[in-house]
C-alpha cells in the first residue's frame, strides 16, 4: 500500500507593479497530487471609448482590505470545492499598458473540472469584492475611473473624467 503524504494547501495573492510571471504563478500551484493547473490571464486590451482609444490602466488598490478580502474568498471556494488544492492570484497595480497582463489567478486540483469552475468564480468574486480600482487611459492624455460592474459597492452612476499625463 503506498502512504501518500498530505500537502498544505496555498492560497497566495500578491499585488506588485512588477510584470506578472506566469511561470512563477503556475509554480506556485504545482502539486504532485494535482493532475490540472487551471489558469485565467487577464490582460489590459485596446478599447475605444467616445473616440478615444485606451492606451493602459492605472490601477490602484487598498492592500490590507484586498488581503482580507482574498482570504475570505479562497475560503469560499474551498468551501464549495473541497477538492482544491493550492490558489494564487497576482494583480498588478500602477501602469499597465495594453497588452500586458493585468491579473493572473492560478488553481490546481486532482481534475480539471473543480479548478476550472474555481478559476471561473474566482476572477468573478474578485472583481466582486476584493478593492482594485482601476482608470483607464486615453490616447489624448485624458483618464478615467472605471467600475467593474460586478463590484458590490458600485454605484453605477455617472464616471468621473480626468486630465492626466502619462
Amino acid at each position: 500500500m503506498r502512504h501518500m503524504m498530505v500537502e498544505e494547501q496555498r492560497d497566495v495573492f500578491k499585488l506588485t507593479r512588477d510584470c506578472l510571471s506566469m511561470q512563477d504563478i503556475v509554480d506556485t500551484v504545482n502539486s504532485a497530487s494535482c493532475g490540472a493547473i487551471s489558469v485565467f490571464l487577464g490582460t489590459t486590451r485596446e478599447d475605444e471609448v467616445g473616440g478615444r482609444k485606451v492606451v493602459g490602466l492605472e490601477y490602484e488598490a487598498y492592500e490590507p482590505m484586498a488581503q482580507s478580502e482574498f482570504n475570505k474568498l479562497c475560503a469560499d471556494i474551498r468551501e464549495r470545492w473541497p477538492s482544491i488544492a493550492h490558489i494564487c492570484v497576482h494583480h498588478r497595480l500602477g501602469w499597465v499598458k495594453v497588452g500586458e497582463a493585468s491579473v493572473v489567478i492560478a488553481i490546481s486540483s486532482p481534475h480539471r473540472h473543480d479548478g476550472q469552475q474555481a478559476v471561473q468564480h474566482c476572477i468573478s468574486q474578485l472583481k466582486a469584492n476584493i478593492p482594485i480600482w482601476k482608470k483607464e487611459v486615453y490616447d489624448t492624455q485624458e483618464a478615467s475611473w472605471k467600475e467593474n460592474a460586478e463590484c458590490s459597492w458600485s454605484s453605477h452612476s455617472k464616471l468621473h473624467t480626468e486630465n492626466t499625463s502619462v
